[in-house]
Formats: C-alpha cells, sequence, structure tokens
C-alpha cells in the first residue's frame, strides 16, 4: 500500500520533476495532468479494454471447462485418469520461457499471430490445470450422496453439478476465479511476444512502451500503473 501510494503521488508531478533533488512529497506542480492524458488517449485506453476483455474471457472459460473436468476427476473412474491428473500437475512445473519459442512458432504456423484468441488460448494452457486440480479438491470435499439424491427425483447429472454442487462451490469459484483473472492481466511475457498492434496490446506492455530510448514518460508510465492496479 505505501509503494503504490507513493507511485500515486509521483505520478501527479511533472515528468521533470520527480527526480528533482532533493525529493518533495509534495511538490507545488502537482496535478492530474498525466492521469487525465492516460485517460483521454485512445491508444491507451485501448490496452486497459485489451486487458479487460482477454482477462474477463479467460476467467470465463477457465471456470467452465474447470468445473467440468474437476467433476469429472472426482466423480468418475476412467482410463489413464492418474495418468492424466500427473500431467496436469506437470503442466504446472514447466517454466513458460521454456516454451516461449515452439509455442510461438506453432502461433504463426496455425496464423494466430496478433490475435485475442491467442492470447486467451496461452492464458488457458496456465490457468486451466491450476482450476482443476482445486475444484476437484473442493468437490471431493462433497459427498456422492448429493448427486444420487438428484437422480433419484430425476435429474442428470448435468442438472446436479450445476444446480447443486457449483452453488455450493461458490467460495472455491471465487478464489479461482480471482487467481485467474490476476495471472491474466498480470501476464507480461507472452502478451508482449505474441502481439504487434497497438490493437492487441496489453496494459502491461503499454506501459513498457512509454520506455524510449533515450527518455522515459515516468508520469504516464506511474499513472498507467496505478490505474493498472486497480483490478488487482
Amino acid at each position: 500500500i505505501v509503494s503504490l501510494s507513493m507511485v500515486a503521488v509521483e505520478a501527479l508531478k511533472p515528468n521533470s520533476r520527480i527526480f528533482s533533488w532533493p525529493p518533495l512529497f509534495i511538490d507545488p506542480e502537482m496535478s492530474l495532468h498525466s492521469y487525465a492524458e492516460v485517460l483521454t488517449d485512445s491508444v491507451k485506453l485501448r490496452y486497459f479494454m485489451n486487458s479487460y476483455l482477454i482477462s474477463v474471457v479467460v476467467v470465463t472459460l477457465t471456470l467452465f471447462l474447470g468445473v467440468m473436468a474437476a467433476y469429472a476427476f472426482s466423480r468418475f473412474d476412467f482410463p489413464l485418469k492418474g495418468m492424466i491428473n500427473t500431467m496436469i500437475v506437470s503442466v504446472q512445473a514447466i517454466p513458460p520461457i521454456v516454451l516461449l519459442i515452439p509455442y510461438m512458432s506453432l502461433i504463426v504456423f496455425l496464423k494466430l499471430y496478433n490475435t485475442y484468441f491467442a492470447l486467451i488460448l496461452t492464458y488457458l494452457v496456465t490457468t486451466l490445470p491450476y482450476c482443476i486440480l482445486m475444484m476437484t479438491g473442493y468437490f471431493n470435499t462433497m459427498s456422492m450422496e448429493l448427486d444420487e439424491a438428484v437422480m433419484i427425483d430425476g435429474g442428470s447429472r448435468w442438472t446436479a453439478l450445476w444446480r447443486i454442487l457449483v452453488p455450493i462451490s461458490i467460495p472455491g469459484l471465487v478464489s479461482v476465479g480471482m487467481y485467474t483473472f490476476m495471472q491474466a492481466w498480470n501476464e507480461y511475457l507472452f502478451a508482449l511476444v505474441l502481439t504487434q498492434t497497438t490493437q492487441m496490446r496489453t496494459v502491461l506492455v503499454g506501459i513498457n512502451l512509454l520506455m524510449g530510448q533515450h527518455s522515459y514518460d515516468w508520469s504516464q508510465m506511474m499513472s498507467m500503473s496505478v490505474i493498472g492496479s486497480i483490478p488487482v
């Protein structure tokens, strides 16, 4: 909180006054100019829109697919279940940087480079295994009698999942959803490599683009950092 407060205050200063000596916490030239510039710049607003869109879609798909997969792992026995579960856990142990070059080659080959789908698919690969593991453990704590009671009353497993188990699992879904949103919002490496135009860039990449070869726009960088930290 202290660090974020200092960044928010520094963003109020003109770019030339941020590194003045002696440093002043309250500068007479403070203004909301840098925040206004960020919020009125269509390119920077596009960065925020992209981040929100991608993060919300990733959260939605992760929870939907993760809940169904977790229910299958929790309630059914099927061939290779243990091997698939091990593979899901193993994905979490692979550093993303190791997959960067081959993954980018695949995205280019599939003609998905510089698209929303490329980023959404990338983030799903990292967030879906976590969701499956967490929700499988959550469903394992729930008695099978809940499913059986629904089916005795003429309902299906689909009904048992979405009308009984999912409402009970809301605390777990909220936790997984928050984690997934933060992962998608804070991801930088793949967002930088898999996008090329300003129409596809995300907030973190947009902040990095404010760093020029000979000068940095510190005020706007800090303004975007403060605004970008609000969702997380």
